[in-house]
């Protein structure tokens, strides 16, 4: 039966997440955090970050991680199955729409009307990940807020606006120094 939650669950990530991986957190989070109390927020953000140091598509990890922390290596297997199955079968057919009518006006407006639906579903993953990597609680206010972590936030954003640094190891320096001002 969890095989097929996962599958399910997965499958509804795959198939609404129009925009590619960050645009499907919210779907991610609102199925293992929301709907199934499969994991906290506190650890989908974890999630989050080992599935974007992987390499390959950031669902595709999200859901075989979970898969396998759930139900194993047949939990993986139906996770990631569910996170792909749609593309399988939509891609291949929008394909051949845009092939044959690319040109058309209706097309182009359909395409255009979904950009600002992508970069909002993007925003509001963003802001959730920065919500409780910034506050030791789900209250926003200041007093909560972890400081160490703002700064070395906006540091690493200074950093990497201004010097177009490499941003792997910005993130392991905020990692490190995270680290080594708690320990001390």
């Amino acid at each position: 039966m969890i095989y097929l939650q996962l599958f399910i669950s997965f499958f509804q990530v795959g198939l609404f997440s129009i925009g590619g991986g960050y645009a499907a957190l919210p779907l991610i989070r609102n199925q293992i955090v929301g709907q199934h109390s499969w994991m906290t927020m506190s650890e989908f953000t974890n999630l989050i970050t080992i599935a974007e140091m992987t390499p390959g598509p950031i669902a595709v990890n999200s859901a075989t991680f979970v898969g396998i922390r759930i139900a194993g290596i047949g939990g993986a297997f139906a996770a990631t199955l569910g996170c792909i199955f749609p593309c399988l079968i939509i891609v291949p057919f929008l394909a051949f729409l845009y092939y044959h009518y690319k040109g058309a006006s209706l097309i182009q407006s359909v395409l255009s009307g979904l950009r600002p639906a992508v970069v909002a579903l993007i925003a509001s993953a963003g802001l959730s990940i920065a919500q409780t990597a910034l506050f030791a609680e789900k209250d926003c206010n200041l007093q909560n807020i972890d400081w160490v972590g703002a700064v070395l936030l906006l540091t690493a954003l200074v950093i990497l606006r201004k010097r177009k640094s490499n941003p792997i190891l910005i993130m392991a320096l905020c990692g490190v120094s995270y680290l080594g001002i708690h320990l001390l």
